[in-house]
């Protein structure tokens, strides 16, 4: 294979400039015995996006090592000089998961921040995604970075940018940021040497006052000293949930909780799982095997930087099922609003909020108990960016997304699978006060409205050639538009590229009061939803399948599912997606 000589003069450059030893020594060995691997790492920049930077680790200008990162957060460091030009020093929070050299990037971000003349407050250890949010707002931090890749495989890590309320960043300040960043071309433009008097450690401290406001959502303590012995089997997947999950559920009252010991280990090889993602089955079969053998009545799992959770319950037959993401947010809102309900604390100004790939069954649900909802883009900046535009006037309870984020409470700005965790728990343990399951609780939600059930699929196109094609699907779909779905009539169609709303039999149009996305959505007569997605981080084209059915009596559960799951491969079918 032939190195194109640009790649290969980028490469030479970080042989040529102030890298350590180290570095050159991985540049020399991809130069000399693996020209695909020197392709990869060198024939562009690690883009900082609007979430910030994620990607593979190792050297490279396309690889996160503490050049990037450096880097990056000197653009950072710009950025915030430009928007608090009032505040000296500007504040800010750092925290890391239990990936490969989290620590390490984290303690260089404070390097360079704090060179930057910035106040920095950086944990002791590593700490979750949520308590770093918490923080930020905690110590009126005008921004916080966190070090982590999420559910990625061990190869990759990442580094997500907030703004000071907490929440990810979104428009102008992503974009802006990201400019910033850009003009940043050399490793010589970034401040090094950190400040010592700059850096402040912190830790239980800032633990004790996060779970002391998770404590704050509990809504049935009564119930749990009463079902205080419910058996619960919690894996943190080698992350960092391995120590607030087991402590806020201690708190809440359970004495019953078994960790996963082989997954209590942070380590970010993830050992015992092909990749630490509690969406992955996969993942949850040492859970699993530890329910099965002490009879657990619910199982849970938080991914490394323990922002999400996936939890599996005992079906009528005994054995357990996993809970998909939009089943999960079902069981969670339902449950908040319904104690809200019976503690008589809607008062009318309270709202909830889901993203519009998310079950309608979230806005049957709200419309039951008179709360209003809000559909937001995917993405839970803007569920939190909902909870900004709102927060002065109304009260918000809870917000989720199908992939298996949740946020109960307003005084963290970013999925929390700590507090979600305890208010599951708490939830099953509601259920068990009435002689029910959690299980239960989901077929009593589904006779009461309908049997919802989602499905994603996500088909992948490599290359310029697949980015072009997703793009040609997409100017297919808007131009071109189904009439039919499935031998059901399209009824409204949902452009989120456009913004607008079209009722195929009027043929009226309304505008959508969101921002701008390359979202498309197809509502059919039957009722079933389709949601269409580029993903904005991968070269992959993503459809969200929603379909439902009437459920009378609850043990018609498998047929109904098995036949909505058939259902669901029709569409896919009559859409030529197989």
């Amino acid at each position: 294979m032939t190195t194109d000589p640009a790649i290969l003069q980028r490469a030479k450059s970080w042989l040529d400039g102030n890298f350590d030893e180290n570095t050159k020594t991985q540049v020399r060995e991809m130069m000399a015995n693996n020209p695909a691997e020197l392709t990869d790492a060198f024939y562009r920049d690690l883009e900082f996006g609007t979430g910030g930077l994620r990607g593979i680790m190792g050297a490279g200008t396309n690889r996160m090592n503490k050049y990037t990162v450096g880097m990056a957060t000197q653009g950072l460091a710009n950025y915030l000089k430009k928007m608090f030009p009032e505040i000296d020093p500007i504040r800010m929070a750092i925290s890391y998961d239990s990936r490969n050299n989290s620590k390490q990037f984290a303690h260089i971000v404070a390097e360079v921040l704090s060179a930057n003349g910035f106040k920095v407050f950086i944990f002791d250890d590593l700490r979750p995604t949520p308590e770093l949010s918490f923080s930020i707002r905690h110590l009126h931090c005008q921004s916080g970075v966190m070090l982590t890749a999420s559910h990625n495989p061990k190869e990759y890590n990442g580094y997500k940018a907030y703004w000071n309320d907490g929440a990810q960043m979104i428009s102008p300040h992503d974009v802006n940021v990201i400019k910033e960043v850009q003009k940043i071309t050399s490793i010589d433009d970034v401040k090094w040497k950190g400040i010592e008097k700059n850096i402040t450690v912190i830790g239980e401290e800032i633990d004790e006052l996060y779970l002391a406001e998770v404590m704050k959502l509990s809504l049935s303590p009564e119930v749990i000293q009463r079902q205080k012995d419910l058996k619960i089997v919690y894996t943190p997947l080698h992350g960092c949930g391995r120590k607030l999950v087991p402590e806020i559920l201690k708190r809440y009252g359970f004495t019953n909780v078994t960790m996963v010991k082989e997954q209590a280990v942070a380590d970010g090889n993830f050992p015992t799982v092909r990749s630490p993602n509690p969406e992955e089955p996969d993942a949850m079969q040492l859970a699993l095997k530890k329910a099965r053998e002490i009879n657990a009545e619910l199982v849970m799992a938080t991914d490394p930087d323990a922002d999400r959770v996936g939890i599996a319950l005992k079906n009528k037959k005994g054995e357990y099922m996993l809970m998909n993401g939009n089943q999960t947010a079902v069981l969670l809102f339902y449950y908040m609003l319904k104690r809200w309900q019976e503690k008589g604390k809607l008062t009318g100004s309270q709202f909830i909020v889901k993203t519009i790939v998310t079950t309608e069954l979230l806005s049957d649900i709200a419309n039951k108990f008179s709360v209003q909802y809000y559909d937001c883009l995917t993405g839970f900046k803007f569920i939190a960016d909902v909870i900004r535009c709102n927060e002065k006037d109304k009260q918000y309870i809870v917000g989720g997304e199908e992939s298996f984020g949740y946020l109960i409470g307003d005084f963290v700005r970013d999925k929390d699978a700590v507090s979600a965790c305890a208010i599951i728990a708490e939830a099953a343990a509601w259920m068990a006060d009435r002689g029910k399951s959690l299980f239960d609780l989901l077929l009593e939600i589904f006779q009461e409205f309908d049997f919802y059930k989602e499905h994603l699929i996500s088909i992948t196109k490599k290359g310029k050639s697949g980015a072009e094609e997703i793009q040609q699907m997409m100017v297919n779909y808007r131009t071109q538009p189904p009439q039919q779905i499935n031998h059901s009539n399209v009824v409204l169609i949902k452009d989120y590229l456009t913004l607008k709303e079209k009722n195929l039999a009027t043929g009226k149009e309304i505008a959508i009061d969101l921002p701008v996305s390359n979202v498309l959505q197809f509502f059919l007569e039957d009722g079933s939803k389709i949601s269409v997605r580029p993903s904005g981080t991968e070269p992959k084209i993503k459809y969200y399948f929603g379909v439902k059915e009437k459920m009378q009596i609850n043990d018609k559960f498998e047929a109904i599912d098995n036949k909505l799951t058939e259902k669901i491969n029709d569409i896919i079918s009559s859409m030529n997606l197989q």
